[in-house]
């Protein structure tokens, strides 16, 4: 099925983060954990790689109007996001090197991928 053929937004952003996850595990990267939530926010994934733990934020958008899938990460997410992965990693109890990527989905038929490795 085709994310422009989902009606419902919140399955149309569950499909995109199963992609993405699909699309990472091909790449070599290993799922840690979805859809974590903190008090700040939520991060969509998070994965590992090598001795790196990778933080993704997955967008979708049928088109490149208003600026696309990656400039729908504002600032103000951006922050959510480092703030919720501190969280994470303070729970954790150890000290991890981490990066933030961004998975940038845009298309209706054909879904074009963009991965973003240290987006910000």
């Amino acid at each position: 099925m085709k994310l422009s053929q989902i009606k419902s937004r919140f399955t149309k952003g569950k499909t995109a983060e199963m992609l993405a996850c699909d699309y990472l595990k091909q790449n070599g990267l290993t799922l840690i954990e979805q859809n974590f939530h903190g008090r700040q926010g939520e991060i969509d994934i998070i994965m590992q790689h090598l001795d790196t733990l990778v933080f993704v934020e997955v967008r979708y958008r049928k088109n490149h109007d208003f600026g696309g899938a990656v400039a729908s990460i504002t600032l103000q997410k951006q922050h959510r996001i480092r703030q919720t992965a501190l969280y994470y990693m303070q729970k954790q109890g150890r000290e991890l090197n981490a990066r933030f990527d961004v998975i940038a989905m845009t298309g209706t038929n054909e879904i074009h991928i963009d991965w973003i490795q240290n987006a910000f």
